[in-house]
């Protein structure tokens, strides 16, 4: 693309925006929005407080000119506008700015502080406060980060004045409109922000999601604010209507970024530490498998739904941890302890040690949730194209095939993180969606082809242009400068109305709503006009600033002008050191020979395309734009903006075929191999709900009658014995497996049904991991990594919830052979009121049990590993143990076992002497300590013995996590290993006695994990036994998640 198109674009992009503006200020201003089909404002529906689609936003305070000016300033800072129209976006952003102050006042408590509309916000709207934040706050800070020079404006170099205002002494800027500014944008940012602030007033942290601008939170009877009719938010004998207080992980943890720039540039730190609060307690509710919800209750804190994804709900969450990484490596900090509160009832300001401050931790945020994004909900190369699903919070199952316009950020952020592959394949997907509909719908579905659920309609949302920018940025590749072209075209084709910019109802039939929504002049023509503006010093600029999730550039100003009676900011040494995070952002990929784009030769191109079906569309020859009308005398009207450049006329993009390759070739598109294996009905049976059991770890099948296992080929593995395939089980059934999650097969279930001669479905024993049974008095039962016992007995003291304390004494039965269930509403009802009560009584020790009623026995599985090499010996041929029952507790015979000796002190690693005759000859099971000697010279200090039933039929060497290093003269030590995992002992020569003759009789042995704590754990076993783990084989490859127990 030559720079004079590029220019051009550039241009048509800024006509866009001054076509929605001028149009909003002459048709809707002082209103929030401006109605672009009938050329009127657009405002709150208070004949129906319960439209919160509409109210939530427009909170009756020129919403579109306060998102709109950080794009002027933009517009003023181009450097390739020409000193003319520079001036225009100049003179535009400081009327506007004037007309604002008029409409509110300066934001001061004097006579300047009140306007034509109101003092300030001092304004009867119930609005959502994550909107209102982002842009409301964030509008004002930008603009002010803007107008006081913290911010670049080409050409214009604010000049600083001392001049009394309001009876003190003010600095001023002196603009040419005979407006003086000296910081009305951050007084007025101020003002909002304090009046959200009773939102915060909850037990968990998290803001309850409205807040009324003049009257607080009166509608939520639990708030504190409330509990005090005379003087609290509630007027006498007021009974308000029950009112929602479910929020979402978006709104409550995406205030970090406006939050913290006010307080560092005010002196307030109470809105950076409400802001960090909440945000670090919807992580801290994050799920077993890293994933956070999309719902969540302000009061209780618990997640309303168990979906997750991407997109609604979630989605700025994770752009905020990133975006705050940035922010905040700029080093600047404010003083706490001088700055007084503008809450005086608010404790909040007191508990700034509490709360997680520093930006290393926003980046562990990004990175942990996107490892558990990446494993759990995106589907990659071997499903047509990579691409991410709705999932289960708690397992990861898909729950949905589907995206939403919203999660059309993603690959920007991916972007900006360094992800720049995952991001490529992110936006190409997006890219191909956009060029079947000329639109992104709402949401549209992976697995139909179709829009999900009759969201058909597009609001002219930026997030796709904004990755678009992201991404050029990034790589320079001119092929999103051609997908800003086709996305520029598409709008101006569709959307252009006489009065404005109208939104899409129906991608499909090109239906327009009567709204143009204010994000549409903040953020989707920002990132129109930087995409194809390469001088502008946004793009040039080395320094931590971001765009916030409404578009508005923040930055934490070196030196920052605040509101004058506040203590400034200061700056101070950065906790950053070199290497403290080894991440780095990937490079380009490099073009091929004779090309000009590296997407377009990407041999994957056409997949992305196949997934959204775009050779099932037809062509398309007629003209259909309402700009047909009008192009005769609009100046930003061209004969291309008329005419669809999608698929309809160049398949499968609509960039220009040059920017192809001529030889260029497609990969073959890869998908997963996956059958069913269906087990029949046995006769007089059917399926019962008691078949199937939800367990800790995955699920229980008591029956494989008229069962149906979906098997999918999973990820490649790689063992000491090799590489190969596995399979997993991702779905019993209709009901879908997260990855991690578990099938159980009890083995007499199996054995039952399954042919060993069945080569669709193959027991396989495992001949390297297996595990050891022990019953322990419980009185000495410690923590042991791996274990798996009885009992979980909480400390009376601890925080940790009563459903945490059931899933914890639910886990003690559960491994990966052997699952529990989950308790029962009773249980729960009942540990509950235990745990309220319990909260009553003062707190005294617990007795000892008495002498006269002995410690209960408990059951433990320890997993434990065999030897290999030639010295390995096979077990004994035992009855085996078996597992826990369906309600946990232990079944079968006593364990073959009962005689058990552990090595004292002095020998306990077995290598200065031989043992005395008599310890092996009475006890059944020996424990030595691993260390000190190799496994070989350990197993030759045992004297020879003749077999018997009472003599020795097991050693088991305890490792500990120190041991897992290597050891000099020890064989099989590998380097450290993660706790819980053990290294396969080598016994590289064949078993001798103590005099070095062969041993007749090769001693078993096994290794055991814990140290210290499984030594204490033998000491106090009544029993030991052996229970062997088997795995299962379809079509001879291994299925990773099914467990025989």
């Amino acid at each position: 693309m030559s720079d004079h198109e590029v220019q051009d674009l550039r241009l048509e992009a800024e006509h866009m925006f001054y076509h929605g503006y001028e149009n909003y200020i002459k048709h809707a201003f002082p209103e929030d929005e401006l109605r672009p089909l009938t050329c009127k404002p657009l405002t709150r529906d208070r004949a129906n407080p319960a439209h919160i689609e509409l109210n939530d936003a427009l909170g009756n305070y020129s919403l579109t000119l306060i998102d709109s000016l950080s794009t002027l300033a933009v517009l003023a800072s181009s450097p390739s506008a020409g000193p003319d129209r520079r001036q225009k976006a100049l003179e535009y952003f400081q009327t506007g700015v004037a007309a604002l102050v008029e409409q509110y006042g300066d934001g001061s408590d004097g006579p300047e502080g009140k306007g034509l509309r109101a003092n300030g916000f001092d304004l009867d709207s119930k609005v959502q406060v994550f909107e209102t934040v982002i842009r409301g706050v964030g509008g004002l800070l930008s603009a002010h980060l803007f107008a006081v020079g913290d911010l670049p404006i080409e050409g214009y170099t604010p000049s600083w004045i001392e001049k009394e205002s309001q009876g003190e002494l003010r600095d001023q800027i002196q603009w040419p409109i005979a407006f003086k500014y000296d910081g009305q944008l951050l007084r007025l940012a101020l003002d909002l922000a304090t009046r959200l602030l009773p939102a915060f007033q909850t037990a968990t942290g998290i803001p309850y999601p409205r807040v009324n601008l003049r009257d607080g939170v009166p509608f939520y009877v639990n708030s504190p604010l409330n509990h005090d009719a005379e003087n609290g938010s509630c007027r006498v004998g007021q009974q308000p209507a029950v009112e929602l207080t479910e929020t979402c992980s978006a709104g409550a943890g995406s205030l970090v970024l406006e939050f913290t720039t006010l307080s560092r540039l005010t002196g307030l730190p109470i809105f950076e530490q409400l802001a960090k609060k909440a945000f670090w307690a919807i992580w801290e509710r994050k799920s077993g498998i890293g994933l956070i919800g999309s719902g969540i209750d302000a009061e209780s804190g618990q997640w309303t739904s168990p979906y997750t994804g991407i997109g609604a709900g979630i989605d700025s969450f994770f752009e905020y941890a990133a975006k705050s990484y940035i922010l905040l490596s700029g080093a600047v900090t404010t003083d706490s302890t001088t700055a007084e509160s503008p809450t005086p009832t608010s404790s909040d300001a007191q508990e700034s040690n509490s709360v997680q401050l520093d930006s290393e931790s926003f980046l562990q945020v990004w990175q942990a949730s996107h490892s558990a994004i990446n494993r759990h909900l995106r589907r990659g190369d071997n499903f047509i194209y990579p691409h991410y699903i709705q999932g289960d919070l708690y397992t990861g199952a898909a729950r949905g095939f589907w995206f939403d316009s919203l999660s059309a950020f993603f690959p920007g952020l991916l972007t900006l993180t360094g992800n720049l592959e995952e991001a490529t394949q992110a936006h190409l997907m997006l890219t191909a969606v956009w060029t079947r509909y000329s639109a992104l719908p709402e949401r549209w579905s992976v697995s139909s082809g179709s829009i999900e659920g009759g969201l058909n309609w597009w609001g002219g949302r930026p997030e796709f242009i904004e990755s678009t920018y992201y991404l050029y940025r990034a790589t320079q590749d001119p092929w999103y400068l051609h997908v800003g072209e086709m996305v520029l075209r598409d709008i101006k084709r569709r959307c252009w109305a006489k009065c404005g910019w109208a939104g899409i109802q129906d991608v499909r039939s090109g239906e327009r709503s009567d709204r143009m929504e204010s994000f549409f002049l903040g953020e989707t023509t920002k990132y129109m006009m930087l995409l194809f503006d390469f001088d502008h010093p946004l793009n040039k600029l080395d320094a931590p600033f971001v765009f916030s999730t409404e578009g508005h550039p923040l930055i934490i100003p070196r030196s920052g002008r605040g509101v004058s009676s506040r203590p400034p900011v200061r700056r101070v040494k950065s906790s950053y050191t070199p290497g403290s995070n080894m991440a780095t952002c990937s490079v380009p990929p490099p073009l091929l020979p004779f090309t000009l784009s590296a997407t377009a030769a990407r041999t994957d191109i056409f997949h992305a395309a196949n997934l959204a079906r775009l050779h099932l569309m037809p062509k398309r020859e007629t003209i259909e734009s309402p700009l047909i009308e009008y192009s005769s005398d609009h100046p930003s009207i061209s004969v291309s903006d008329v005419r669809s450049p999608s698929n309809y006329t160049y398949y499968p993009w609509t960039l220009p075929p040059e920017l192809v390759p001529w030889d260029a070739t497609s990969s073959v598109i890869t998908s997963r191999p996956s059958f069913d294996i269906t087990f029949p009905s046995s006769p007089n049976t059917v399926l019962s709900p008691g078949t199937l059991h939800r367990v800790l770890n995955g699920i229980l099948i008591n029956s494989m009658s008229g069962i149906r296992l979906g098997m999918i080929q999973d990820t490649p593995f790689s063992t000491d014995e090799g590489s190969g395939d596995l399979f997993r089980v991702q779905a019993i059934n209709n009901i879908l497996l997260g990855k991690d999650e578990k099938v159980f097969l009890p083995k007499e279930v199996i054995s039952d049904i399954v042919s060993p001669q069945d080569p669709n479905f193959e027991r396989v024993r495992d001949t390297s991991i297996l595990d050891l049974v022990l019953d322990v008095r419980s009185a000495t039962t410690n923590s042991i990594p791996g274990s798996i016992n009885h009992t979980s007995t909480p400390s009376p003291h601890s925080s940790i919830s009563t459903k945490n304390i059931l899933a914890a004494s639910a886990a003690t039965h559960s491994t990966d052979s052997t699952p529990s269930p989950d308790p029962s509403p009773l249980l729960l009802a009942l540990s509950s009121l235990f745990a309220q009560m319990h909260s009553l009584l003062p707190s005294a020790p617990i007795p000892s049990p008495s002498s006269a009623h002995p410690a209960p026995i408990t059951r433990h599985y320890l997993p434990a590993i065999l030897p290999t090499g030639l010295g390995a010996a096979p077990l004994p041929d035992i009855e085996e143990a078996l597992g826990p029952d369906i309600a946990g507790n232990p079944q079968g015979p006593p364990l073959v076992y009962s005689t058990i000796h552990v090595l004292g002190n002095s020998n306990n690693h077995n290598c200065l002497h031989p043992l005395p005759p008599h310890i092996i000859k009475s006890n059944q099971i020996l424990v030595i300590r691993r260390g000190e000697c190799s496994f070989s010279r350990k197993l030759q200090n045992i004297p020879s013995y003749a077999p018997s039933r009472t003599g020795l039929q097991l050693v088991v060497v305890v490792s500990s996590a120190e041991d897992d290093v290597d050891v000099e003269g020890e064989d099989g030590g590998a380097g450290t290993l993660p706790e819980g995992h053990l290294i396969r002992p080598l016994l590289d020569s064949t078993q001798t006695t103590p005099k070095g003759l062969p041993r007749r009789h090769p001693i078993p042995m096994v290794m055991v994990g814990g140290g210290e704590a499984t030594m204490e754990m033998f000491r106090a076993a009544t029993g030991v036994g052996v229970k062997r783990r088997w795995r299962v084989r379809a079509r001879g490859v291994e299925v990773g998640n099914l467990i025989i127990t």
